[in-house]
């Protein structure tokens, strides 16, 4: 018993050594003892092979735990007595151990095991040893970067001529190293600052990099500071310079996911499931053919569409059997998504304003197998006037926008857009909002609901006109169902917004690898209309909509003896001055009302009453008044040629009757003619 614990206290000096080339463990000998008290050969093998597994972590308390407290005592004084003694030690322990080997440890021995073991030993060290090198040098890089070595090491802010020697020729890799630099600072101020300069100054100056190097505009730039702290924004601008990934939407109404992803992996299509989000979608990291004129997408299993575009239809959550429009729909991968969702059934109208884009349209419904979906081409401001408001149990407003969340497809965005250009789309997406929501009907017993989302990352075009359909119309923000993404923004700036806007949700490329947008989703709760006349933008929005007041009537006959807007004598004049009998004063008219002139103004004694103005009809509504206008004297042209026929068809029996009185074939009074010429005359 003590041979085997001195062998054991031989193999803990080995598994222990440090960064020194281990010898290999030696050759355990066969003592008299129990089978029991001693570790079999696979148990050995098995702790061998461990080693190779384990990184950084102490052989020996893998051997303390396979033998007793003693053996584990004397690895300890064995390791201590190491420095001492050396290797010459080591060596007479290992002669020491071999020789007492007896038979049954030999079956060890003649199996390899120990040069293996050993070899593999020495290769772990290295690994080790390798490992260990790569973890420092990660750990001096992230001290660096991180500033530990110096507040503000190394960054110099450009003075002015600087600034224009640069604005002449920009040292680009310069720009990129201040852009890190800077940010770096900004996140430690207080540590990183130079004491000089200010955390505006910094600011500024990033800002000037950032224009430099990116090729943004000042207004965008300005924009993006306003969203994100100075390391986020330019993390945002740095993954807008790189496209997001090619992504399918599997056609259900054809195929299934799985089918398909067997399909194009023949064909040489790397690609994988979206997400656990969503159940139809597909991202491709690499194809050996084009994704867009493969056999499969010519039949319709799939469309080519952005993960993003996902969302809105996912947030509507149509159910079958429905009435859905989709205000504008073009190219048609929405559309496409919310048929196939209610598996053909129901109807969907699919509005697109531009008659140059309805090609496209119309040629992917009819690829997917569309069957349930209408196609017109209306402004979608006029929507709730040719489809009748409250008709539809669900409507998808994918407004158009600035485009601002999009740059990696469109980079003239980023030196493009301006403040002015931000606040028309505003305005443009509030008509199109306040009529989807009139579109939708309070009462379905399903639905009641409009989606609302953009490709913007401002807040102008996303919160701002929520909250001003919020103030219009009887609706509220509800939750999207949507389990990833930012909520949206309760305060902005100067903006205060309704707390229900953080059911919202924003998407952006450096936080979901999705292009910039917004989602919004509203429940219709009654069919009222909310707001007065006075604001000049529901008026222009929705049409003179926003004029709900209604006209005083006027004072009965008997009471109107002045003249209309006669002006009062001097007597009357004062704070509280009587006045005489007279019509009813209406309120303050809006512009709507005062451009219709004195259309509502009462009749009075002597007075010739007002003409009304029509209103000036155009576009869709002017054509369909002409029409209805023909149809309607068509109809009255065939009403009158039908009464004639029954005219005379009455003067026949008329006209026998009295030839039979004078017994002759002679009409009867003298001269006069015959009732059938006188009605074929008349017809002439």
């Amino acid at each position: 018993m003590a041979r085997t614990k001195e062998v054991k206290k031989a193999a803990t000096k080995n598994a222990v050594s440090g960064g020194k080339r281990s010898a290999p463990p030696p050759k355990l000998p066969t003592p008299d003892v129990s089978e029991d008290d001693d570790p079999s050969e696979s148990e050995l093998n098995d702790k061998m092979e461990l080693f190779s597994d384990m990184e950084g972590s102490d052989a020996s308390s893998v051997l303390d735990d396979e033998f007793d407290g003693e053996a584990s005592a004397s690895g300890d004084e064995a390791s201590g007595d190491r420095a001492g003694e050396g290797s010459e030690e080591e060596e007479e322990d290992d002669d020491e151990a071999t020789s007492a080997s007896g038979s049954e440890g030999s079956d060890y021995d003649e199996s390899g095991g120990s040069d293996a073991d050993g070899d593999m030993e020495r290769a772990s060290a290295r690994l080790d040893r390798a490992a260990a090198g790569r973890r420092a040098a990660a750990e001096a890089e992230t001290a660096e970067l991180a500033g530990e070595g110096g507040a503000g090491e190394g960054l110099v802010l450009p003075d002015e001529a600087a600034r224009a020697e640069e604005a002449v020729h920009p040292d680009l890799p310069g720009v990129r190293r201040r852009i890190k630099d800077i940010v770096r600072t900004l996140d430690a101020f207080a540590a990183r600052r130079d004491g000089v300069h200010t955390r505006a100054e910094y600011t500024d100056q990033l800002k000037r990099d950032l224009v430099t190097y990116y090729s943004y505009n000042d207004f965008m730039i300005d924009a993006l500071f306003n969203l994100f702290s100075a390391s986020e924004a330019v993390e945002l601008i740095e993954s807008c310079e790189n496209p997001r990934p090619v992504t399918l939407r599997v056609n259900t109404l054809r195929t299934r996911r799985r089918e398909l992803a067997a399909a194009l992996i023949n064909r040489g299509v790397n690609l994988d499931p979206i997400g656990p989000w969503s159940k139809v979608g597909l991202v491709v990291y690499e194809s050996q053919v084009p994704v867009g004129a493969t056999p499969e997408y010519m039949a319709g299993h799939y469309m080519l569409q952005g993960a993003s575009s996902f969302l809105p239809v996912m947030a509507l959550a149509p159910q079958e059997g429905e009435r859905i429009v989709d205000v504008a729909a073009a190219p048609g991968g929405k559309t496409t998504y919310i048929s196939a969702l209610l598996r053909n059934t129901g109807m969907v109208f699919a509005n697109e304003i531009n008659k140059d884009r309805l090609k496209s349209l119309t040629a992917n419904l009819q690829r997917m197998g569309v069957l349930n979906t209408v196609v017109c081409n209306y402004d979608g401001r006029e929507l709730p006037k040719v489809l009748g408001e409250r008709s539809m149990d669900r409507v998808l407003l994918d407004a158009p926008c600035s485009g601002t969340g999009v740059i990696s497809k469109d980079p003239t965005v980023k030196s493009s857009k301006n403040q002015a250009e931000i606040w028309k789309c505003a305005f443009l997406q509030k008509q199109l909002l306040l009529a989807a929501i009139d579109l939708a009907d309070a009462g379905s017993k399903t639905g009641g609901y409009v989606v609302y989302s953009t490709c913007s990352m401002m807040v102008e075009e996303n919160e701002n006109v929520i909250n001003y359909a919020l103030k219009k119309r009887d609706v509220k923000v509800v939750p999207t169902g949507l389990e990833f993404g930012r909520p949206g923004f309760v305060k902005y700036r100067e903006f205060r917004f309704h707390p229900s806007l953080s059911n919202a949700r924003r998407f952006y490329p450096h936080a979901h690898n999705l292009d910039g947008f917004f989602v919004c989703k509203l429940k219709k709760v009654s069919n009222a209309k909310r707001g007065s006349g006075n604001d000049e933008e529901a008026e222009e929005g929705s049409d003179g909509e926003g004029s709900e007041e209604e006209p005083v009537q006027p004072a009965p006959l008997e009471h109107q003896t002045q003249p209309a807007r006669q002006p009062p004598s001097p007597a009357d004049k004062g704070p509280r001055a009587k006045q005489q009998p007279g019509p009813a004063r209406r309120p303050k008219a809006s512009p709507a009302r005062r451009r219709a002139g004195a259309a509502a103004e009462p009749e009075v004694d002597g007075a010739e009453p007002a003409v009304p103005t029509p209103k000036k009809e155009r576009g869709i509504v002017k054509r369909a008044r002409a029409e209805l206008q023909q149809e309607r004297e068509a109809q009255k042209a065939r009403e009158g040629a039908a009464k004639e026929q029954q005219a005379a068809k009455k003067a026949k029996p008329a006209e026998g009757a009295a030839a039979a009185a004078n017994g002759s074939g002679k009409p009867a009074t003298q001269g006069s003619k015959p009732a059938k010429k006188v009605g074929a005359k008349e017809r002439r």
